[in-house]
């Protein structure tokens, strides 16, 4: 059954956000210059603490997922709400720079989270089927752009393709082992697949923590912008998943395609 004229105008709202600039844009934006450059001065030997934080950061996302979303509010999304907490989490790591982001960043991943959850059951998702719950976790995949086999950047549909295996055997091992089972190679192939993607933004984010002067009031700014980016990600991909519930995969892909 093809879309209606309403579904169209949302599927067009939801490619919007899909494929809407990225954090380091939005951010450059903010601070007034290319951020670009801040991610070459970033210090080496925070490499690999950057991304030990980030896939912690996502294992911690991913038990919270696993136990507790089928307990988040009913009616509207509060995106607000959730935006103002990372504020705050994020005016400590723009008050005390790089190191701060360590403690920072799981708080931060969590409650951007809870805020996709927010936004997947209000676009009708079942938060009680695993593959509901890690449908959210994804979320934190799509936010980053990599480049491809042939130098260019993956779009929304490339990334869920790349996902969608380790999704579904994460999936069908939570069904049969239990919401409580987090430990399995499953569990862990999909926790680093979607770290490698997520710690792309999480770089930018550090590399704009670490202009000078950004303080206190700068770095809960960057985390609002962070935040929203992905409650964007979220609230597009779940529109998508809405309309594929109801009209199918390939009827969907084709008009999002087509705009």
């Amino acid at each position: 059954m093809a879309l209606s004229s309403a579904e169209i105008k949302e599927l067009n709202i939801a490619k919007t956000f899909l494929e809407s600039p990225g954090l380091v844009a939005k951010v450059s934006d903010f601070v007034g210059r290319p951020i670009e450059s801040g991610l070459k001065t970033l210090p080496e030997s925070w490499s690999e603490p950057l991304n030990d934080i980030t896939r912690k950061s996502i294992e911690k996302a991913l038990d919270i997922a696993l136990l507790t979303m089928d307990k988040v509010g009913q009616g509207t999304s509060s995106n607000w709400r959730h935006k103002l907490a990372v504020g705050a989490s994020g005016a400590t790591g723009g008050a005390f720079g790089l190191p701060a982001l360590l403690i920072e960043l799981p708080v931060s991943t969590t409650i951007m989270l809870r805020s996709i959850a927010d936004i997947a059951r209000s676009e009708g998702e079942d938060l009680q089927c695993p593959d509901g719950r890690l449908q959210c976790v994804q979320v934190l995949a799509l936010g980053g752009k990599v480049k491809g086999g042939d130098g260019t950047e993956s779009g929304y549909f490339a990334a869920r393709a790349a996902l969608a295996k380790s999704i579904s055997e994460a999936a069908a091992h939570l069904a049969k082992m239990g919401l409580t089972e987090s430990g399995a190679p499953a569990i862990v192939r999909l926790i680093s697949k979607v770290a490698a993607r997520f710690s792309i933004v999480v770089s930018e984010k550090a590399a704009a923590q670490a202009v000078p002067l950004v303080g206190a009031l700068g770095g809960a700014v960057i985390n609002m912008l962070f935040i929203d980016h992905f409650q964007d990600m979220g609230r597009g991909h779940f529109i998508v998943r809405r309309l594929e519930r109801l009209h199918g995969q390939a009827v969907v892909r084709q008009h999002f395609d087509s705009l």
